[in-house]
């Protein structure tokens, strides 16, 4: 302290503006002179009121510029010096002063801001009537009228299930057309171009895959000095936290390490470090992903060539394991399909997109003035996705791929598949808790788009095998469900819903791989019925877990698998 007073006595402000250093771990800035109003600029700026001596103002600086010495003297409008500070330790010591605030923020920005939008409750109380309405006027109605009641039932879950199979399967044409339609890619960014790109990337008991991400995002093909990596580890996850300690990372890695708070959730993770994010634009990656390694510049150039409202760019996802076992090469179909047809097809649409959980790549901006991820939800992809169409924004598809590990187990699968149909079921919820405000905000096509994809992904897995069971039972017993003048008719027509619908199912599972060149994996497609009951499997395990633990985090274990293979 005496040393920097003493060099702020000798320093003339006009002439020589900048210190030599100041310890902020050792000195922390005397909290009176920060505000938690200027929070982002204090992390975008890189700079922190430290101390006011002998009528000065010392303001702590890890990139100091002449620009940035102007700008300030103008902001605060006293005298002022300068002092060099280290990044990591100017970040931490403002994180430090302001925990609680931060904390509070990456949970409830949401909530606060547009309560309405936010998933911290499962159901409305409105929403809870209705629901209460429907459940009595059922269970009247199976009581006084089963086998009607059996009828209706099934004829509904069997027009819901072939609906949605159906709008899958224009999607997929749709995707596969705009594939060989659409205009060429913009070519990746020239590096005399680019701007500071964010990469968040959140750890959670990760320390056996770290050295295979830090060589991952080593490997991009990007200007380290223009990069602004965030790893981001709970405070709790000792055994992360040392590992990351163990290693040499470059200066463009920084660690963001998040207090213990309720809900224990990815979105929530996130949000706290974006409030470090310093790039223009910022993208997710997983603990385990690989992507291409120009795939930031593809980002770049993607923005740059397409208008403001295109805020996210959603890069495709695969596996690189994906011939492991019969579960991977399935998951393998399942995730081709998706990425690689339905997708791009929803993007043909102009409809909301339900978003990966990794790979999306944003305009920081946007992120923050939409304040982030539903902390609340446990597929927060999907949720953003279909938020930021509501408030004008589009996401569209980048041709770009990130390899991920296929879950090879059928446990951890299970887990996996169950959380991401409870964010569904949240998502859906949350969205149509005023429906006629939805319409406004997505439009007639958007607001049905949402119902078959984000609706239809749950209800056709919940739908399943309910519909087998009702086939199957109606055979074995002789009872006769539909009756009456068009009973034979709506019997055949159940029963092609069935029917048409599993091997619809079929059908694009086998053409899922196609794009990709890998010819071997379609004939598995042969076999997705079962995996289209493992799926309703963790579907109705989804929906008891939204009953009795909406906000359940259940992790998915990384670096389990072995198995490796190339892209090609």
């Amino acid at each position: 302290m005496a040393r920097v007073q003493r060099a702020v006595d000798a320093t003339d402000a006009h002439i020589r503006p900048y210190l030599r250093h100041v310890d902020l771990k050792r000195d922390p800035p005397d909290p009176s002179l920060l505000s938690a109003a200027d929070l982002d600029r204090y992390f975008n700026g890189l700079f922190v009121p430290w101390r006011r001596l002998r009528g000065r103002l010392v303001i702590a600086c890890a990139e100091p510029t002449p620009a940035q010495f102007a700008r300030l003297r103008s902001e605060y409008r006293e005298p002022v010096v300068f002092a060099a500070a280290r990044e990591e330790a100017l970040l931490n010591a403002v994180e430090k002063q302001y925990r609680d605030r931060l904390t509070h923020d990456a949970i409830h920005a949401l909530a606060d801001a547009e309560p309405a939008l936010c998933a911290n409750k499962t159901v409305t109380r409105s929403q809870t009537k209705i629901f209460a309405a429907i459940a009595i006027a059922a269970f009247a109605s199976a009581l006084f009228w089963p086998r009607a009641t059996l009828a209706i039932l099934a004829a509904v879950l069997a027009t819901a299930y072939l609906a949605n199979i159906l709008f899958r399967t224009a999607l997929v044409w749709l995707g596969a057309a705009e594939a060989f339609d659409a205009p060429p890619a913009p070519a990746p960014a020239a590096y005399e171009d680019l701007p500071l790109y964010t990469v968040l990337v959140p750890l959670y008991q990760e320390a056996n895959v770290l050295p295979s991400l830090i060589a991952s995002l080593n490997a991009l093909d990007y200007p380290p000095e223009k990069l602004d990596i965030k790893l981001v580890v709970e405070a709790d996850d000792a055994e992360t936290r040392r590992a990351l300690k163990a290693l040499d990372l470059p200066s463009c890695f920084h660690t963001v390490v998040v207090p213990p708070s309720n809900p224990r959730t990815k979105p929530k993770a996130c949000n706290y470090a974006l409030r470090f994010a310093r790039g223009e634009f910022t993208v997710i990656f997983d603990a385990e992903d690989r992507p291409e390694v120009d795939q930031l510049r593809k980002a770049v150039a993607g923005f740059r060539a397409n208008p403001e409202n295109i805020s996210c760019l959603q890069a495709r996802l695969n596996f690189y394991n994906r011939n492991e076992n019969w579960l991977t090469r399935l998951f393998t179909l399942d995730y081709a399909l998706w990425f690689d047809f339905l997708l791009p097809g929803l993007d043909a649409l102009r409809v909301p997109m339900p978003l990966g959980g990794t790979s999306n790549h944003f305009r920081t901006s946007v992120l923050r003035a939409i304040h982030g991820w539903d902390s609340f939800n446990v597929t927060e992809d999907a949720d953003l996705g279909v938020r930021l169409a509501r408030l004008g924004h589009r996401a569209t598809t980048l041709d770009s791929t990130t390899y991920e590990e296929a879950t090879s187990r059928l446990g951890d699968w299970m887990k996996q598949r169950s959380r991401w149909l409870k964010g569904y079921m949240q998502t859906w919820l949350v969205h149509m808790r005023d429906p006629l405000q939805l319409w406004r905000h997505a439009g007639t096509r958007g607001f049905f788009a949402f119902q078959l994809f984000i609706g239809g992904t749950f209800v056709s897995s919940l739908a399943n095998p309910l519909m087998w069971a009702i086939f199957l039972v109606s055979h074995a017993t002789g009872i006769v469900i539909f009756s009456g003048p068009f009973g034979e008719a709506l019997a055949r027509a159940s029963l092609f819903s069935l029917v048409a619908g599993n091997a619809l199912f079929v059908y694009l599972a086998m053409l899922g791989p196609y794009r990709r060149g890998w010819l071997k994996l379609a004939p598995y497609g042969l076999t997705a019925p079962i995996y289209w009951l493992l799926i309703s499997v963790a579907a109705w395990r989804a929906l008891y877990q939204l009953l009795r633990s909406p906000f359940l985090w259940e992790k998915t274990r990384h670096g389990v698998s072995t198995f490796e293979e190339s892209p090609a």
